[in-house]
């Protein structure tokens, strides 16, 4: 049977560790779904330049499981997100790390993690796709949700002026049916007419004089 830790234990062990490398260390403990289970997480911010090392220190602990690399725009900065799980698989003894980093606009690089977990290639791939953060060292670049031929510096994710422009958006909703097509085969719903509350004489059945 492998040695677990506690969220606790992992979070103390970061600090002791990384020191001043880490900040905002907290765990958090809920139960989610009928069943109650126990989710475990801690959390953690983590210098974009440290990110190989606090992943290096998590896969001496248990090789995690990466769920995905989550990313936000948050004004001036790009939040990064790591979502890993250590002793995947077991009942109730998988725990959640989550590595906080945070990119300024001005200069939106950080490190491929694919040489220490090769899968995470293709969510680096979606990150410089859809936010516009280059990820250093990544050893394939090529797009992987947007097509070759989509504009550059245009980003889906971004809530900036690299956003998806007004032109590029498609408003059917303010589109009429349109006039050619057969009729549906289902008939429309009839509008229901709200009827006006009873008073308390005529639900007696008389009117009081």
């Amino acid at each position: 049977m492998r040695a677990t830790m506690t969220p606790q234990e992992i979070a103390d062990r970061f600090v002791q560790k990384l020191g001043s490398l880490v900040s905002d260390v907290r765990v958090q403990e809920r139960c989610e779904g009928v069943k109650k289970v126990p989710q475990k997480t801690v959390w953690m911010t983590v210098p974009r330049e440290s990110i190989n090392n606090a992943i290096a220190e998590l896969i001496s602990i248990d090789y995690p499981h990466l769920g995905v690399i989550a990313a936000s725009d948050n004004g001036d900065m790009i939040d990064l997100l790591y979502h890993l799980q250590v002793f995947f698989g077991g009942k109730h003894e998988e725990i959640c790390v989550v590595f906080t980093v945070k990119i300024p606009k001005s200069d939106p690089h950080v490190p491929t993690i694919s040489g220490l977990i090769p899968g995470a290639v293709y969510s680096e791939r979606e990150k410089q796709d859809m936010i516009g953060v280059t990820v250093d060292g990544i050893p394939d670049s090529r797009r992987i949700f947007l097509p070759d031929d989509f504009p550059q510096d245009v980003y889906p994710w971004r809530k900036d002026e690299k956003g998806i422009p007004p032109s590029m958006v498609k408003e059917l909703w303010k589109i009429d049916r349109p006039t050619d097509r057969p009729v549906p085969p289902v008939k429309e719903p009839e509008p229901v007419v709200k009827k006006e509350p009873e008073s308390a004489d005529q639900a007696e059945g008389g009117v009081t004089e």
